[in-house]
């Protein structure tokens, strides 16, 4: 059974929300107050820095959000695609549509045109899906919350990640586009991941890949066509 996209649906994705990137804490909060109007929210994954249902420490630090998307879950159909930083939340979010990564892309339609959406991060190499595999195993996070004295292991997780550079421009994007969409069958493929805010026409299908917001400061809104937004 297909997703139906909804006309004015916003797409965003790989905010990596942290103290040092407040941008989807932003976003949110305008569309909590409805400067920022919809029906239907697209989280194409890596909203938060990092984030897990089972870690209690980034689960505090995050609450805030966690609790004004649930909030907007109750007036507007929400979807969230997990990505590589943000995994196993069903739990935090009852009323949201989560859809982990092995369960991805998944197929929408918009009026006559296939759509396929995911994160970004599959058709990837053997090694890659093992490590997903393992990092998002429930027993072993678990596990390792017991043993996150003082917050140790995940205050060096937030701090790693506090300080890294994400934001950069491929010199190849078409010829990346092309494999990309090799991978799909649908008339329009829609990916986070990897920090473009591109697109690419290649014969019958528009390949979509959503911009960063913490990068670009951008979403995406369907409004008859596919178009940017500033924050």
């Amino acid at each position: 059974m297909y997703l139906n996209i909804q006309n004015r649906a916003i797409f965003v994705a790989d905010s990596h929300y942290n103290e040092k990137n407040p941008e989807f804490l932003i976003f949110l909060k305008k569309l909590k107050n409805k400067e920022i109007t919809t029906t239907q929210l697209f989280l194409m994954g890596d909203m938060f820095d990092f984030i897990s249902g089972e870690s209690k420490y980034f689960i505090k630090r995050n609450q805030k959000l966690i609790d004004i998307i649930n909030e907007l879950s109750k007036s507007m159909e929400v979807i969230y695609l997990e990505g590589n930083h943000d995994y196993n939340m069903q739990n935090l979010f009852p009323l949201v549509k989560v859809y982990q990564r092995e369960n991805q892309p998944i197929i929408a339609k918009y009026k006559e045109k296939s759509i396929s959406l995911a994160h970004g991060d599959i058709f990837t190499p053997w090694h890659y899906n093992l490590y997903c595999k393992i990092i998002r195993n429930h027993s072993l996070l678990v596990f390792l919350n017991l043993l996150d004295f003082n917050n140790y292991i995940s205050k060096k997780i937030y701090f790693g990640l506090l300080g890294k550079n994400i934001c950069s421009q491929m010199k190849n994007f078409k010829e990346f586009a092309i494999k990309r969409t090799n991978n799909y069958k649908t008339d329009i493929i829609i990916e986070g991941h990897f920090h473009q805010g591109k697109n690419l026409k290649q014969k019958n299908q528009l390949y979509i890949n959503i911009p960063s917001l913490c990068c670009e400061k951008k979403y995406i809104i369907l409004e008859q066509e596919f178009r940017g937004e500033s924050l």
